[in-house]
């Protein structure tokens, strides 16, 4: 998978957690302070999120914010083919440092390796036990 569309995926998970959050606020200072019914409040969100950019750029996931109208929680919810699942704002944040991290190690090492194929003084095999020792055995 692209760098690009990894980070595309992370930008879109940090764009629906936010979406989800102020969903669920303007929906209780809809309920509670101007005191409108769930019918109406529902049109004016709809109205609103379609109002919001759309995203642009390919994506590995399919990302949606939630507002919980039973629950009153905001909610992201991811899929890809048949899979799907649902995270907590926090979590859809935490998911797209992460997805960020793996595209900028990705890119880190494509051009590390063009670099030292550059640069001539190490051959693709020493190249290549280079990057299994910076690798290491996953211990931190």
């Amino acid at each position: 998978m692209a760098p690009t569309v990894v980070l595309t995926t992370a930008r879109d998970l940090m764009a629906a957690a936010a979406h989800a959050e102020t969903d669920i606020a303007l929906i209780r200072v809809l309920r509670s302070g101007v005191k409108l019914d769930m019918t109406t409040i529902g049109h004016m969100v709809r109205d609103i999120r379609a109002e919001r950019p759309a995203p642009t750029g390919e994506t590995a996931l399919r990302i949606d914010a939630v507002a919980g109208a039973k629950t009153g929680q905001p909610y992201v919810h991811i899929a890809r083919g048949s899979m799907k699942g649902e995270l907590s704002p926090d979590e859809a944040r935490v998911m797209a440092g992460h997805w960020t991290a793996a595209a900028i190690a990705a890119r880190t090492d494509v051009r590390l390796r063009s670099a030292l194929g550059e640069w001539g003084r190490l051959n693709a095999e020493e190249i290549e036990q280079l990057f299994t020792l910076i690798q290491g055995d996953g211990r931190d």
